[in-house]
């Protein structure tokens, strides 16, 4: 007769997990209109295992509705909700009001803007041991900024887009296109910088027929950008005050992107240009301004009526990429994207920042210390702390 011993039967074990939430406040700065994911970058990241809770109505900038959210499995809640989750992506600096709500250890995501913070806001913050990750401060192994990098493209990209449908406009504008007609002289655009924001302006410039001259106080970069862009489509020039006042006074559009060492374009020269030019300071905070004697229009904020240069004999645009919040948001996603895939392989934010420096150096508070100097400035510091000293004893 056989007999059977009894074995165990090995069972799976499922240890239940709580979900990291992270949270989509709406923008509380009137002079930002990006948001930072689409629905689908959203579904995504549930997909992922967050669970993404966003205030209703915060992606009305970029024209999507609630619903387009809550069918890729977002919960629309209220603002302080948003605020109290793990993980908060808010673009703007916060609010002293906003970074009460925070819970203890929370994470913020956002960009720098050290001109915009408050030292009320970020003293919250640092009670409650938050830490805080200036997305434009991020890099790669590279040493490329890749959120930095890409909003920069668009403001490059938009800044043509604006300014080709400005003149073009029969009634507000000149009523001309940038070039490319056969026999037509065609419109000077003279570009400040070589960056990236420099190059895709030009790029845009080139493709809708415009004359592009570029000038830098950094040749080697400007060689880098004429090589990629071709020395026979691009005119390109170091700042020889000369020809760089020349170009400004025959230019149709001038786009000003941040250059090495900081340019001012003077009243003197201003007054120079054509009457009706265009111009763009993708550079400009509020602290300085490549055209200081200029009124500028911040397109996160104007009407269309604003816009338009009739009753302006010369006019200063910024805020370029506010002006296209969707292409940004969809630019933003994506990185965004990379960036939780990378902290996920690393199984958390605090490993993430330990073995990727250049996600460590973006950081600007960890726990209850200040780690930028310019944020220490700010709160009226006379230096911040070595983040790498925080980590290595934490």
């Amino acid at each position: 007769m056989t007999h059977y011993d009894p074995l165990e039967q090995p069972c799976e074990v499922l240890q239940s997990r709580r979900k990291v939430t992270l949270g989509l406040p709406a923008a509380n700065a009137p002079s930002e209109r990006r948001f930072p994911l689409t629905p689908e970058g959203a579904a995504m990241l549930c997909e992922r295992g967050f669970e993404v809770k966003m205030e209703a109505g915060a992606a009305d900038v970029i024209h999507f509705d609630d619903d387009a959210y809550r069918r890729g499995g977002v919960k629309i809640t209220d603002r302080r909700e948003t605020l109290q989750c793990d993980i908060i992506i808010h673009l703007p600096a916060l609010a002293a009001s906003d970074a009460s709500y925070m819970k203890p250890g929370a994470v913020l995501m956002g960009l720098l803007h050290p001109e915009q913070q408050t030292a009320a806001a970020l003293r919250a913050m640092t009670r409650r041991h938050v830490i805080a990750i200036a997305l434009d401060e991020v890099c790669d192994d590279a040493g490329h900024c890749p959120f930095a990098d890409i909003l920069a493209e668009v403001d490059g990209r938009a800044a043509m887009a604006i300014a080709s449908s400005l003149l073009a406009d029969p009634v507000h504008g000149k009523g001309i296109l940038l070039g490319g007609i056969a026999g037509i002289v065609p419109c000077e655009v003279t570009v400040v910088g070589s960056g990236i924001a420099a190059r895709a302006a030009a790029r845009s410039a080139l493709g809708l027929g415009a004359t592009v001259r570029m000038f830098d106080n950094d040749v080697y970069r400007l060689r880098e950008a004429l090589h990629e862009l071709g020395h026979q489509k691009v005119i390109g020039s170091a700042m020889h005050p000369r020809v760089f006042a020349s170009a400004l006074r025959t230019a149709d559009v001038v786009v000003a992107t941040p250059t090495r060492y900081p340019v001012e374009i003077g009243v003197d020269v201003v007054d120079e240009m054509k009457r009706g030019v265009i111009a763009f300071d993708l550079a400009r905070n509020e602290v300085s301004s490549i055209f200081p004697s200029l009124a500028c229009i911040d397109l996160a904020e104007a009407c269309p009526d604003e816009c338009n240069p009739r009753y302006r004999v010369r006019t200063c645009y910024v805020n370029a990429g506010s002006a296209v919040p969707r292409t940004a948001a969809m630019a933003l996603s994506t990185t965004l994207l990379t960036l939780f895939d990378d902290i996920v392989v690393c199984d958390g934010l605090t490993n993430a920042i330990r073995f990727n420096k250049g996600l460590r150096d973006a950081v600007y508070i960890f726990r209850d210390k200040i780690v930028n100097p310019r944020i220490a400035r700010v709160m009226g510091l006379s230096g911040s702390i070595d983040i790498n000293l925080l980590i290595q004893f934490s």
